[in-house]
């Protein structure tokens, strides 16, 4: 941490090796089970998201604010990828985190988590959505796209259910190969490259997606009964990953934020293909985490849940990693030893 001084405040800064090393998994899975129903109770408050497209680097930058109605802090974040950065070998995800008092609106801390602390709340949320909807049997599962993310949402679905095998695919054969190579030892389960996503999504009762495809990838043809579909990938309005068809035959349709995924999302395409109507939506993630509604039924049922990303999450996260960083300073203050005269 390194300490940024002014003349009415101080504000802390800590590093993404340092934040990395704050937060486990579970906890931020708990984080999340408690954020969506604030959301959903509205107990939170949560401006519209910010999209700044950056064409020419094929950029795209989004911002998120979010406060939990009688937390210490609120928080706004600022997250971006820019894909041409394979080019340059270069990380294609950054970010940061702005922690602020809620008391006086002055800043606290800034996160320079470059994304992680995002990456790690996207991943809680799609282990929430499987805790609450998704089948208790599982055998197989599928990944749709190898990057971080899917790194991530296999990592934290093993948190909440047991599978055996786990088909992975994505369009570049190297991004499968390299997940492969990482996530081997890892992961409790075979994983198994797919040479496509009929091939992936066909004998799974979990699938995921978690690809930034500009165009549907996953058709109701492939699904089949008492699959629960996680979509994560659809951030904004030109993106898509699912087949308006999967929407229309799913028994059971949940957003993270209706509002937002009446903007964008695959349930915005839907509804703007005159498919679907707002309320075909069954509810949000929060009413099924706080029993309001049933996530699932019978294990016959196909599910879905359409995760866009909502401030409330990154509140949450940012807010939790704020209280086990400080708390870490703390403690290493009082154990070290004093300094000699």
């Amino acid at each position: 941490m390194v300490p940024l001084a002014s003349n009415t405040m101080k504000v802390s800064l800590f590093q993404e090796a340092e934040i990395r090393k704050s937060v486990a998994l579970p906890e931020a899975i708990e984080a999340m089970e408690k954020a969506f129903p604030a959301y959903s109770n509205k107990t939170a408050s949560v401006p519209g998201v910010i999209h700044l497209d950056v064409p020419v680097h094929q950029g795209e930058v989004h911002i998120k604010a979010g406060y939990l109605h009688g937390a210490p802090e609120y928080v706004v974040k600022l997250a971006a990828g820019f894909w041409e950065n394979r080019r340059r070998n270069l990380p294609i995800g950054s970010g940061l985190m702005i922690v602020c008092s809620a008391e006086t609106g002055f800043p606290q801390a800034v996160l320079l988590d470059n994304g992680y602390l995002t990456e790690l709340r996207t991943a809680a949320a799609g282990a929430v959505a499987a805790k609450y909807m998704a089948p208790l049997a599982c055998e197989q599962v599928a990944i749709l796209g190898a990057g971080m993310q899917g790194r991530f949402q296999l990592q934290a679905l093993t948190c909440v259910r047991n599978f055996r095998r786990v088909m992975i695919y994505d369009h570049r054969t190297t991004n499968i190969a390299r997940y492969l190579s990482d996530m081997q030892g890892k992961i409790d389960a075979e994983l198994i490259p797919a040479s496509s996503v009929e091939e992936a999504a066909r004998g799974s009762r979990i699938i995921i997606t978690t690809t930034p495809s500009r165009y549907p990838i996953l058709r109701v043809a492939w699904v089949e009964p008492g699959t629960h579909i996680t979509a994560m990938g659809s951030d904004g309005a030109d993106k898509q990953e699912l087949h308006t068809d999967v929407l229309v035959r799913a028994d059971r349709l949940i957003a993270d934020s209706l509002p937002q995924c009446l903007r964008f999302g695959e349930i915005h395409h839907a509804v703007e293909e005159g498919v679907l109507q707002e309320q075909d939506v069954d509810g949000e993630l929060g009413d099924v985490i706080s029993g309001r509604i049933q996530g699932r039924t019978n294990d016959q049922e196909i599910t879905v849940c359409d995760l866009t990303g909502v401030g409330v999450q990154d509140a949450a996260i940012a807010g939790l990693a704020y209280k086990k960083l400080t708390s870490r300073e703390s403690s290493d203050k009082q154990t070290r030893p004093a300094a000699k005269d």
